[in-house]
């Protein structure tokens, strides 16, 4: 219920009213990797200008890249100004930013690969204070790790990389609270997420013993990229019940549905299957959008779910080349991002609704959780459904 009152504080009885949806509280995210360029005015960058309405008229957080051997190729040398304009350009237009990664094994630089492990440690830390702190007032949420499950042995390697060595040596509930610390020191209000592909029960193990060492995490990070196939709802339902036991909201980080042939079940590490070719089809695209309202709906029904980012908008430059994006390669939406707009922004989304108060001045507001405005007389106010059955007070101010 939300109490509508005038400037004076007096409860506005037996009046017509419309109110209507702004924001949700929910994420809907996608990565925001394509549109730095853009934001930066960089040349080359009008066809992926043209995309960002697709992207803003359906997600309301971007995750950036933050891949240390990317921002910082040259110690020294970090490409924050560029990461900067791109979170201000989001948080322009509405969006939650999010970085992705603080730490990981992946895209470690090469400068530091020789370094002795102590100087690793304190270049580890140094970077994750130095991005936190940089980003504090635009970037609120960060994969404080990322795959500290097979961190430690990370078997791809020659040569171990400096991260992997820190892991092997300092352990991996050791690695994951250098990472939490330093964030949570540097910004105790951002939102630290131990994020993971390891759906096993390895990464529960983990998760017990980070919590049982009295880790600071947020949330935890599910990836699901689905490049084999749809886990189908069952599947999905009984993974979220075996995480959400720890008590803690679940972010499903990494979200994939491919709109082509799927990869061939047999394959281990998905890394390992790149074909020279790898289309979408009617078929497919058929199949993606099905699959996208089925899962999200999914998502959306577990009460510990806060947060789903869907891996890419376009087919260009899909990880692993694969049809996983929601628009083709000719910049055309794919059935599978009509879907999911009319999800967000039709089906879960309030439209500009008549109402009218009651004797009291209480009007009942049934919608999703998240920011709304309410119209009266001419002026307008805002307020928010943060909660099942919490009640709302707001002031239609000037309204007689």
């Amino acid at each position: 219920m939300v109490t509508v009152l005038d400037i004076d504080g007096r409860p506005l009885r037996d009046r017509d009213i419309t109110v209507e949806q702004d924001a949700h509280a929910f994420s809907f995210g996608n990565i925001g990797f394509d549109f730095v360029p853009v934001a930066n005015e960089e040349a080359g960058s009008e066809r992926t200008a043209r995309m960002a309405g697709l992207w803003v008229d359906v997600f309301n957080t971007a995750t950036l890249p933050f891949y240390w051997s990317a921002f910082e190729p040259r110690r020294g040398r970090p490409d924050t100004k560029r990461l900067r304009r791109a979170a201000e350009w989001f948080a322009g237009r509405g969006c939650r930013v999010k970085g992705h990664p603080l730490l990981w094994h992946t895209l470690a630089p090469d400068w530091l690969r020789d370094t002795p492990t102590d100087e690793v440690e304190a270049t580890v830390r140094a970077r994750i204070r130095r991005e936190v702190a940089d980003f504090a007032d635009v970037v609120h949420t960060w994969d404080a790790i990322n795959e500290a499950v097979i961190m430690p042995v990370f078997g791809n390697e020659p040569h171990r990389n400096a991260i992997t060595r820190l892991a092997w040596e300092r352990g991996r509930i050791a690695t994951v609270r250098l990472a939490f610390e330093e964030a949570s020191a540097t910004n105790p209000a951002a939102t630290l997420v131990l994020n993971d592909f390891d759906m096993s029960t390895a990464y529960e193990c983990l998760i017990e013993g980070v919590l049982e060492a009295g880790i600071p995490v947020s949330a935890l990070g599910l990836q699901s990229h689905m490049h084999q196939g749809y886990w189908g709802e069952e599947k999905t339902l009984e993974t979220l019940e075996r995480f959400a036991r720890f008590g803690l909201p679940i972010h499903m980080t990494e979200t994939t549905l491919l709109s082509g042939d799927l990869m061939p079940p047999e394959i281990e590490d998905l890394n390992d299957y790149q074909p020279p070719s790898w289309p979408s089809t009617p078929e497919g695209e058929q199949r993606q959008a099905d699959e996208i309202v089925r899962h999200y709906r999914t998502l959306l029904s577990h009460p510990s779910v806060q947060a789903i980012t869907y891996w890419g908008l376009l087919d260009e430059g899909a990880w692993l080349g694969a049809p996983a994006g929601l628009v083709r390669a000719d910049g055309t939406p794919k059935p599978g991002y009509d879907a999911l707009r009319r999800l967000v922004k039709q089906e879960w989304w309030l439209p500009p609704t008549p109402l009218r108060t009651d004797d009291t001045g209480r009007v009942a507001v049934r919608g999703f959780l998240g920011d709304y405005r309410l119209h009266h007389a001419g002026r307008t106010a805002s307020f928010t459904i943060a909660g099942s059955g919490a009640a709302v007070t707001t002031l239609a101010e000037g309204a007689e």
